[in-house]
């Protein structure tokens, strides 16, 4: 699945200006943005994914172009789509940026799968 690449490079120059370090990691249908080795926010086709605070979600979910985040028919706690008409200005994106980056200190790592030994 593709995505929106203008989009990546925006989230990219968010970042760069808060001299925040990441790393990039293709997952989810996407390309997520890692803080702290936790997904922090994504892009996923056109659209933000953003990991928020749960206490946050349902006041996120009244901004423009929010949504649940759902891949399987059940929305998943604390993550949000953020559509294309949401993100249109720069300061709206840099808002849900730093919101992604204010939940990520208290964010829980995934566990790490192990792998089988050979």
């Amino acid at each position: 699945m593709a995505y929106d690449e203008h989009l990546a490079d925006r989230i990219r120059q968010q970042l760069a200006q808060r001299h925040q370090p990441y790393q990039e990691k293709r997952m989810m249908g996407g390309l997520c943005f890692l803080v702290d080795d936790k997904m922090c926010m994504g892009v996923s086709e056109d659209r933000l994914m953003a990991r928020a605070d749960p206490e946050d979600y349902a006041r996120l979910l009244t901004l423009p172009g929010a949504r649940p985040m759902d891949f399987t028919g059940r929305p998943l706690k604390g993550f949000l789509f953020v559509e294309p008409e949401g993100l249109d200005r720069d300061q709206d994106l840099s808002a849900w940026v730093q919101c992604c980056l204010d939940f990520n200190p208290r964010a829980k790592r995934s566990a790490r799968r192990r792998t089988k030994p050979s």
